[in-house]
């Protein structure tokens, strides 16, 4: 494949109860709101499978501008299941990892905003302090910060 034949991700999409909690949530992480929307109509339940659907959508974005989380609450239908209390080893469970500069800071920032630890902040090979947290609405979210900015290793 040539360079130009590659595929990118445009971004990650994460179902959510409300949309304006999660919009706070990840803002604090440190991304931006880049739009909102609401997705509705026979043709966008096409594309999914559910028929008649409508979608409130905010598109957040990463500092870096190279990364999308897309975060859908959907008006209708309404959700049908509900895997956020699924532990980590379930099959297809979703968490996000960001990249961090002050772990401490941040998680000192988003616990008092109700977020949960999920085990404890630990040392990674001396290249990374990461760890878990359930934020907004009990998703699972990973934090890591880089004690080595020379490494290239990822996590």
């Amino acid at each position: 494949m040539t360079k130009s034949n590659l595929p990118e991700m445009n971004n990650v999409g994460i179902v959510v109860e409300n949309l304006d909690n999660a919009v706070s949530f990840f803002t604090e992480i440190g991304l931006t709101l880049e739009g909102r929307m609401v997705i509705e109509g026979e043709w966008a339940g096409r594309v999914t499978g559910l028929g008649n659907q409508a979608v409130a959508v905010a598109m957040m974005v990463t500092p870096d501008g190279h990364s999308r989380l897309e975060l859908s609450q959907f008006l209708t239908p309404k959700t049908v299941e509900d895997h956020r209390t699924s532990p980590v080893n379930a099959l297809g469970y979703l968490r996000v990892m960001f990249r961090v500069d002050n772990l401490e800071e941040l998680l000192g920032r988003l616990l008092k905003l109700g977020a949960v630890m999920v085990g404890e902040v630990v040392n990674y090979e001396n290249l990374y302090r990461l760890c878990y947290i359930r934020g907004t609405e009990g998703l699972l979210i990973g934090l890591a910060e880089r004690l080595d900015s020379q490494t290239t290793k990822a996590i």
